[in-house]
């Protein structure tokens, strides 16, 4: 429980600089720099309600489509962040309004945007959490149309920065674009500093369900051994898998999903080399 609680609160305070970060920078300068807030942004433009609501609007969609589409694949957690963060937003832009950067610097407003969203999203992303927004999409395309996950939530980003060039003017968009790219190194920047992978033992029934999914679905290889149990003595299969930190949710969720029962360890991996993780140089 103390866990638990900790992994919330750490997801919570991640949620809040998000938010501060797109109130204070982003919003008041029309920076889209993707997800649901990006698009919202967009929307703003077009439709005369606050950035806040909007958020509200395109989550809610995108769960209800997701839930019919795919199922209920996501964590309570993920729910959680997604709507604190919506309503931290529309808290600080609509309720109880807070300063905002209006200086007129955009090059400054996307910096320290970003710097505050991409601390926000990566301590959010260490607790195995997500803000739902483009995530959702993504796991769309993943399903029907095997595109990458990490792909597709960047042509779904910048799709919506272009976006942005067309409602509000060209240099909105470059700027927003500009933005989902600073955020993306920013993330992974930070990432680094919180234990940017994990390696994960696996001991299940359903092995070979849970191979599937980690090979098909998050495109990582993984590793099997024979092994016995010290007091059952019966054999078993072990998988050890080796993920991005930002990764580790799903596994989980898929895990859960297949077979409740397993067991399985999880342990930080500060330096993984090899393809999909650093080279050898």
């Amino acid at each position: 429980m103390e866990e638990l609680i900790k992994e919330y609160f750490l997801s919570s305070v991640g949620v809040l600089l998000t938010a501060l970060g797109l109130v204070i920078f982003l919003i008041p300068n029309n920076i889209a720099a993707g997800g649901a807030s990006g698009l919202a942004i967009v929307l703003n433009r077009l439709f005369p309600l606050s950035v806040g609501v909007w958020m509200y609007i395109v989550n809610a969609t995108l769960f209800m489509i997701a839930f019919l589409i795919i199922g209920f694949d996501f964590s309570f957690k993920t729910i959680y962040c997604t709507f604190l963060l919506n309503f931290l937003i529309d808290l600080f832009d609509r309720i109880v309004p807070i300063y905002r950067y209006t200086a007129g610097d955009t090059i400054l407003a996307v910096f320290f945007g970003d710097v505050l969203t991409a601390i926000g999203m990566a301590i959010a992303f260490s607790q195995n959490a997500s803000t739902g927004g483009t995530d959702i999409i993504a796991k769309i395309l993943n399903k029907f149309f095997g595109m990458p996950f990490g792909m597709s939530i960047l042509f779904l980003d910048f799709a919506i920065g272009l976006s942005a060039g067309l409602v509000y003017n060209i240099n909105n968009g470059l700027y927003s674009i500009l933005a989902i790219i600073v955020n993306g190194m920013t993330i992974d920047f930070v990432m680094k500093g919180l234990e940017l992978s994990v390696n994960v033992w696996v001991i299940s029934d359903k092995h070979q369900d849970i191979r599937d999914f980690v090979v098909n679905n998050l495109e990582r290889g993984c590793t099997i051994f024979e092994a016995k149990g010290g007091y059952t003595n019966s054999h078993k299969e072990a998988l050890l898998i080796v993920l991005k930190r930002r990764e580790l949710h799903e596994l989980v969720n898929a895990i859960r999903k297949i077979d409740p029962s397993a067991f399985f360890l999880v342990n930080e991996a500060r330096q993984v080399y090899g393809e999909g993780f650093k080279e050898i140089v």
